[in-house]
């Protein structure tokens, strides 16, 4: 029988929403990077699928991962056979479902940001004999590391908090898959008020000084005007 604390829940949730992050933030930069950088036909379609998650409802994305990961569906069994265990209702289902918001809002972000990067550097990288990995790992993402870092955080801030998708595709087993948001909520079912208040002061607090650090990052650098002349009139 699984047990479970406050405590557990939310260490669950603090690595769900790292790791989650973390995956997302590869395949964002990927995902970004081919819609920044490449023209090709259908390439919003491709955009507006990958971003489609960002607009239905978790129970819906929920359903949409239980029919394709499930255990009577392909890839279901194809992991089962691989790993010997079924994907769904475990912890690395809750990692999915943290990415579901994850990936396609860092899509946007790193689209948006890699297409603000001034092309003349990377025109300068290329005459230099930089490949297009290399002018993407050493030019475009140290310019527009900032939006992305953000974006990434914001990420992590909903990876946090998500129920329903959780719910959906990993369950509600106590020290197993019971993330903070889930443990919020059985707190308040079972008439427990003071350990609900507890974590969702802690999932508030940790929300506000992401948005703090998101709104730093998002604030342009700057720049100091140019020191007087001699004679009092600017250079």
């Amino acid at each position: 029988m699984w047990g479970s604390s406050p405590a557990q829940s939310l260490w669950l949730s603090l690595w769900v929403a790292t790791t989650a992050t973390l995956l997302s933030l590869i395949l964002g930069i990927a995902g970004g990077a081919l819609l920044a950088r490449r023209r090709f036909p259908g390439r919003e379609l491709v955009d507006a699928l990958f971003c489609l998650p960002l607009t239905l409802p978790r129970t819906v994305l929920g359903y949409y991962l239980l029919v394709l990961l499930g255990r009577h569906s392909p890839l279901g069994r194809l992991f089962e056979a691989l790993f010997g265990a079924p994907l769904t209702f475990t912890p690395k289902a809750t990692i999915i479902a943290a990415m579901v918001h994850g990936v396609p809002s860092l899509i946007k972000a790193c689209r948006a940001a890699l297409q603000d990067v001034d092309p003349l550097l990377l025109r300068a990288a290329a005459s230099l004999g930089a490949s297009e990995l290399r002018r993407l790992w050493t030019v475009a993402l140290p310019v527009a590391r900032r939006p992305i870092l953000a974006a990434a955080m914001l990420a992590f801030a909903r990876a946090l908090g998500d129920f329903g998708v959780t719910l959906m595709i990993a369950g509600d087993i106590p020290g197993y898959t019971q993330t903070a948001a889930l443990s919020i909520y059985d707190a308040v079912q079972g008439g427990n008020d003071a350990q609900a208040l507890r974590l969702a002061l802690v999932l508030s607090g940790i929300a506000l000084l992401l948005l703090y650090l998101t709104n730093r990052l998002s604030e342009r650098p700057t720049v100091a005007p140019p020191p007087p002349s001699a004679n009092g009139r600017d250079v």
